[in-house]
């Protein structure tokens, strides 16, 4: 690999394969001259049908960085790098896993968090973006698993019968959570992973982290085990003008229950059809049930 970096990059000190991620390599380049990168590299397969190319990515991450987003500076689009694309950007300081992040979370996180949502749904949408009906989206993605999940289509009909019809569009991150934040003792450092930006309603954002798969354990605070969605809302609708509710984040909270258990699906299905065999791809698989029994429980108690 480090050939392969050095032909794209120039003379190479060090790379080295970073653990975590789902469907992205990510790794820690040294350059002989110092610099510090990290090269994001495609696997095999991919979570959602939509995900972006990673040149697409690369461009995407160009637009945030120009409109004041906290996000890695992008370098360079390096093209295929040992069979599989890659671009560089700047190495970013910060914690990233989240189980760590909720024991101890900065007290500003989710007023930056909400500053930083502000910004990204300014961003003039770039026109490759995918876009569309998302239940549509999820209906198609769930009848690619093959196989019956009667609780997340119920979940989907429940959701589909409570959105309005489609109202303003803008630039989402698409997954807004916390996992994909760089995060110091001072706040949010960085956005990070955004291969599954899309054109879509701001709520699809805004909602994601309240989804308890994203609390890492810290059940108690909703806001991704880090705080609590009232500040963080109000923050959101004082920066933007938008009037966003409560309510309507119990919706796309079900939503993104449905949306995370058809990913685990998807995922496991790399595994199942030997496209790409991993343990923890066939683990991704058996943890669907605990989506499904959380929408369930969200709509019960709605």
């Amino acid at each position: 690999m480090k050939e392969a970096l050095e032909a794209k990059l120039g003379p190479v000190a060090s790379a080295r394969l970073l653990p975590g991620g789902a469907s992205k390599e990510a790794w820690a380049v040294d350059l002989a001259d110092g610099t510090e990168l990290l090269v994001r590299r495609a696997s095999v397969g991919v979570i959602h049908r939509d995900t972006l190319t990673l040149e697409q990515e690369f461009r995407v991450l160009e637009a945030a960085v120009a409109a004041g987003v906290a996000a890695p500076r992008p370098i360079e689009y390096l093209g295929e790098v040992a069979g599989h694309e890659a671009f560089a950007m700047e190495r970013v300081r910060g914690e990233t896993i989240g189980r760590r992040i909720v024991r101890d979370p900065p007290p500003g996180l989710p007023g930056q968090l909400a500053e930083q949502l502000a910004r990204i749904h300014a961003i003039v949408p770039l026109d490759f973006l995918p876009r569309g009906d998302v239940i549509a989206r999820f209906y198609d993605e769930l009848d690619s698993v093959g196989e019956p999940h009667p609780a997340i289509e119920y979940g989907l009909a429940w959701v589909r019968e409570r959105l309005p019809e489609p109202g303003e569009q803008v630039l989402c991150h698409g997954d807004f959570r916390v996992g994909n934040f760089a995060v110091d003792e001072r706040g949010l450092v960085a956005v990070l992973d955004w291969e599954f930006a899309h054109v879509g309603d701001p709520l699809d954002d805004v909602a994601w982290p309240i989804v308890r798969a994203w609390r890492f354990g810290a059940d108690a605070r909703r806001l991704g085990g880090v705080g609590e969605v009232e500040p963080y809302l109000e923050r959101y609708n004082e920066l933007t003008g938008r009037e966003l509710t409560l309510e309507q984040l119990d919706v796309w909270e079900v939503l993104g229950n449905v949306k995370w258990a058809i990913g685990c699906l998807t995922q496991c299905r790399r595994h199942l059809n030997g496209q790409d065999r991993s343990v923890e791809y066939a683990v991704l698989g058996r943890m669907a049930a605990e989506m499904e029994y959380e929408l369930l429980d969200l709509i019960e108690h709605a």
